[in-house]
């Protein structure tokens, strides 16, 4: 989900628009915006009091309120109909309130040192907070940052690469790769798509000056700790929180890779993937490796435990359609008693792919007017994949209606990990045999003969992304703090890989290599960390949740769906917004006040101990090769 006032979100690259909440995927690039703009009207100068500052933030978000609904609408005609003239009013729009954007980031923070009431305080610091690249105030500053992001976003957003004598795309490759079972096809398909990014280098170091630069006219000592800063806490403990949460998880991580690699040696031999030492990165069906559930059949148990059934032909054999798909959906969400989605979500959504124009079909949630106008966009497809998809995006829905009496500067999640948890919370009982019974799809709820196959398949997307969520902001927080320069950019993000992931590529990488721009969110600049804090609120909050409907089996059967107890306490925690610090959010629905990634291992628990004996007789961990 996007943060409040953050202008390199996913899919939506607009800071201003009420808009969309995405899950994490790559997005489109922008065109490039004009340079000259008819821009919102600055706010005038107030003085620097606690009168001044109560005065500024009623004007602000007065003027936020308009212009984000405007930005949203054309945000939301672009996405559904591209074409030259809707891309172009896109890019003007864009252009206009990232200059709004900065103007109120710059007088927010010449209230730094006023003493000022708490709420104001909060929201101040929130408008300082939502610039994620801030421009210094400089004449050409903005116009240069502008230039330079576009420019990377657009590289990677067209880049293609020369595979068996023709180019591809990233989504071509992509899919060859995931059903690849030849590693020297995967060498190429791996190293192919890396050659798009070298030429984004000098840009992106660039790119981290000019940033830092206006970091430390808002008060940070750089972009980094400005992006570590919204989180309810110093930028330095919010460091060292992540730290705790992925020590808390490394364990059963080592337990996965250790299994997988054990796997991957015996399909391939040592000569490919020995039975030691890190994992070769090509070999686990995705572009950056960030989820393995593309090579379940190499990796799954060898005897017994298949899965009785396919939730795609389950869909197909009773008939469903994309609007039964989001109907099934919704109802989720009214068995635990929230309303109904408007009449104008059915009106103004757009659930399948037009027949008569171009359009982004990425999977997102949209608000458009801060209030009632919401809605999805997706190209839906009746499959498992989408089933989840649609009760995911929903969650945004549900979050983005709870929270619209708040004032307007606090309607958002509680932090930006949290809009994407409600979803997966969400669907977490969504994909279980328990709520696939519940609604019929099942007749019969299959036995613990099962729990391992299935848990697997959860744990190859949930568990193995979990490194990759965290390193990738390791790596740029070291690049924005100036611990690693560029000359050291591409060999800093391999030796994350490895302390991370337990990854290598598959061959030595070039001098001029740059891989971290082979990931959207690095030329795109979206902050990364929130979905590592995503996949682990959602096991949080799922965990309180199945205690508070009164469920004693194995967590990962239980489905919350029909209790309306449990749909009270949780419509709480969305009602909140991001008016009050996450951690009373976090209270509010499942009585802690902390981040807690224990609830990930209870989940996975009995995995967890099949892979231990599974492991048994092998040399886990990767540090000793």
């Amino acid at each position: 989900m996007k943060r409040q006032l953050m202008a390199a979100a996913a899919v939506c690259a607009l800071a201003f628009g009420a808009g969309c909440a995405t899950t994490e995927t790559a997005a489109e690039a922008p065109v490039e915006a004009p340079v000259e703009t008819a821009a919102a009207s600055a706010l005038p100068d107030y003085p620097i009091t606690a009168d001044g500052a109560t005065r500024f933030i009623a004007d602000a978000e007065a003027k936020y309120a308009e212009v984000s609904e405007y930005v949203a609408r054309i945000q939301w005609a672009r996405a559904t109909n591209i074409t030259f003239d809707t891309m172009w009013l896109e890019a003007k729009a864009n252009a206009e309130a990232t200059e709004l954007q900065v103007q109120f980031a710059n007088q927010a923070a010449r209230f730094n040192d006023v003493e000022v009431d708490p709420v104001v305080r909060r929201k101040l610091n929130l408008l300082r907070l939502g610039l994620v690249l801030p421009a210094p105030n400089r004449p050409g500053a903005a116009e240069e940052l502008a230039q330079l992001t576009t420019r990377l976003d657009s590289t990677y957003s067209t880049g293609k690469f020369d595979f068996k004598g023709r180019q591809i795309t990233l989504d071509e490759a992509s899919l060859i790769l995931a059903d690849s079972r030849d590693p020297a096809e995967t060498k190429a398909l791996y190293e192919g798509w890396r050659t798009v990014s070298p030429v984004m280098k000098a840009d992106y170091a660039r790119m981290v000056e000019i940033a830092n630069e206006g970091a430390r006219e808002l008060g940070f000592a750089d972009t980094g700790a400005l992006w570590r800063s919204g989180y309810d806490m110093p930028a330095d403990d919010f460091a060292a929180e992540t730290d705790r949460l992925w020590d808390q998880v490394k364990p059963f991580y080592e337990n996965l890779h250790c299994y997988v690699r054990a796997r991957l040696n015996a399909k391939y031999g040592d000569a490919v993937q020995p039975d030691h030492g890190p994992i070769r990165a090509d070999l686990l069906g995705n572009m950056w490796s960030q989820q393995w559930g593309n090579i379940y059949d190499v990796v799954a148990p060898t005897t017994g435990g298949a899965s009785s059934y396919d939730l795609t032909e389950l869909l197909k054999a009773a008939d469903y359609d994309p609007v039964k798909m989001v109907k099934t959906g919704e109802g989720f969400y009214t068995s635990l008693g929230l309303e109904a989605l408007p009449q104008t979500f059915w009106e103004r959504s757009m659930i399948t792919r037009p027949r008569d124009r171009e359009v982004v079909c990425h999977a997102s949630a949209w608000d458009l007017d801060n209030a009632d106008d919401i809605r999805i966009k997706m190209c839906t497809n009746v499959n498992g994949d989408d089933f989840y998809t649609v009760h995911h995006e929903l969650g945004h829905n549900y979050y983005q209606r709870a929270y619209k009496n708040q004032p307007m500067l606090f309607r958002n999640g509680a932090n930006d990990g949290f809009h994407e948890a409600i979803g997966d919370f969400v669907g977490l009982s969504a994909l279980t045999p328990t709520y696939l019974n519940q609604i019929g799809l099942l007749q019969t709820t299959p036995g613990a003969e099962e729990d391992i196959p299935f848990l697997l398949k959860m744990a190859l997307d949930k568990i193995a992304f979990l490194p990759f969520g965290l390193m990738v902001d390791r790596w740029r927080w070291d690049v924005f703090s100036g611990a690693t320069t560029p000359d050291q950019y591409n060999a800093a993000w391999s030796a994350d890989m490895l302390k991370y992931q337990g990854l290598v590529p598959p061959g030595p990488r070039p001098a001029d290599a740059f891989d971290p721009g082979a990931k959207y969110h690095v030329p795109g600049n979206t902050p990364y960390t929130r979905y590592f804090l995503a996949h682990i609120y959602q096991f949080q909050f799922h965990r309180a949740a199945c205690k508070q409907a009164g469920w004693t089996g194995p967590l990962h059967r239980c489905s919350i769906y029909g209790n309306t107890e449990v749909g009270q306490r949780f419509n709480a925690m969305l009602e909140m917004g991001q008016s009050r610090p996450w951690p009373e959010a976090m209270q509010a629905f499942t009585g802690e006040t902390t981040n807690d990634a224990s609830a990930v291992a209870d989940y996975f628990a009995p995995l967890n101990a099949w892979l231990t004996q599974q492991n048994r007789g092998h040399q886990c961990g990767w540090s000793d090769t």
